[in-house]
């Protein structure tokens, strides 16, 4: 594992900022815009345009990555990400930032498809594991990481904007100095929705249905917490509560599914969530104490972002190993579909019924995701003889992370040493 991560650390290193800085913006901007009189719709409909320009990123950046290599395309769209970024500090209207988020989401993309590849091409059959986990706990807890910079100044302010500019453009740094040779690239394939929902309807609908709830969560979490009275350190500190009990819980849940049903897993965990989401509701815009919200956001976040992870561990049963880098990449696309959904209909709730309705929502779709499971159950109720390993997975990941899934058949043999043409 260290011999791994010793190739490897300039990929991770430059994951760090970049998660730190997509974190940091995201909760950001959310704050940044509702001081400034955005209506909460607007918000919901500017943010879901990073999910929308993510989507648009990971099917044209693989284009971009086989005709410039990994380098060149990787330091454009992290100067691109950048520029982006700073554009919010000198215009103040929705329409302009909805454009920004668009253009930061496919950058971000962007670059997640050049590490990922990246690491492909350093992934063995020995340790494609430990290289997913260990790029999982960093997208995981460097966004939940960026949190914390909330604290250091008002929102309204220049400096966290140029802070987000500077972890971005420092980002570049190590990928440009590794040593390594950058490997060939391979483009993701992909398997039609029509294909993907008769190998597996279950997968495809809690996808989608996850998706929702992430995207959700991630803007309308926010606008919750500073309609309940809190500042902008105490709004990033709930936020990353949710994150940090995401990730707490993927492993455990993902080890349960793979000795029963997951779909019994993932019944149990949408049925938790929504118990958890109507008592968070239940207490009313004006908490009694703050660390039972806590409390029970960070529960709310574990019983909700493992859920896709467990939906792609039980599509990935009912495949062939051939099929599953293709169905896996076309499972993303899905879960982008509904996390581009998920700000506006939680900005939606926020604004319609109070601060509560945002866990309302988050109770009406965990519950659909729970009925489904059990509908999905009913009607067929085989249990496939051998189940593969649950990994886990962020809604930040793209289709090349499913070549990492050890139960894929790629790579077959040690990656090649061969460094690419760059164009230099």
């Amino acid at each position: 594992m260290w011999r791994t991560l010793q190739s490897t650390w300039a990929l991770f290193l430059g994951m760090i900022l970049l998660m730190i800085s997509n974190g940091l913006l995201s909760t950001l901007l959310t704050l940044r815009g509702s001081a400034l009189g955005f209506p909460e719709t607007a918000i919901g409909l500017m943010q879901s345009a990073y999910p929308a320009g993510a989507f648009a990123g990971c099917l044209i950046a693989p284009r971009l990555v086989s005709t410039v290599g990994h380098i060149r395309t990787f330091a454009a769209l992290a100067s691109l990400a950048s520029a982006t970024t700073l554009v919010h500090l000198v215009t103040e209207d929705p329409w302009s930032w909805g454009a920004m988020r668009a253009a930061s989401g496919f950058c971000f993309s962007g670059l997640y498809v050049v590490v990922e590849s990246w690491l492909n091409g350093q992934a063995t059959n020995r340790n494609r594991g430990t290289l997913l986990s260990v790029y999982f706990v960093i997208q995981t807890g460097g966004s939940a990481a960026g949190q914390a910079f909330l604290s250091m100044s008002s929102p309204e302010g220049v400096l966290l904007l140029v802070i987000t500019s500077i972890l971005i453009s420092v980002a570049l740094v190590p990928i440009l100095i590794s040593a390594g040779a950058t490997p060939p690239f391979t483009e993701p394939e992909r398997i039609s929705v029509r294909e993907l929902f008769g190998l597996s309807p279950m997968a495809l609908s809690g996808a989608l249905l996850n998706g929702v709830a992430q995207g959700a969560i991630y803007v309308a979490l926010a606008l919750y917490a500073q309609a309940i009275g809190l500042g902008a350190g105490a709004v990033g500190a709930l936020v990353a509560a949710c994150t940090l009990g995401g990730m707490t819980t993927q492993f455990p849940l993902g080890l349960l599914s793979d000795k029963i049903d997951r779909r019994f897993v993932i019944t149990g965990a949408a049925a938790g969530s929504v118990s958890v989401a109507l008592g968070l509701a239940a207490l009313g815009d004006a908490p009694p104490e703050l660390w039972i919200v806590y409390l029970g956001v960070g529960l709310l976040g574990g019983l909700t972002l493992p859920i896709y992870s467990l939906c792609a561990a039980h599509m990935n049963d009912h495949l062939r190993s051939s099929q599953i880098v293709a169905a896996s990449g076309t499972l993303v696309l899905v879960l982008y579909v509904g996390i581009t959904v998920g700000p506006t209909l939680g900005a939606v709730a926020v604004r319609e019924l109070g601060p509560t309705g945002f866990f309302l929502l988050i109770a009406g779709l965990q519950g659909l995701t729970a009925c489904t499971a059990v509908f999905r159950f009913w009607k067929r109720r085989d249990l496939v003889a051998e189940q593969g390993h649950a990994v886990a997975l962020t809604q930040h990941a793209t289709p090349l992370v499913a070549q990492l899934n050890p139960d894929s058949p790629y790579p077959l043999e040690a990656p090649n040493s061969t460094a690419e043409n760059e164009g230099s």
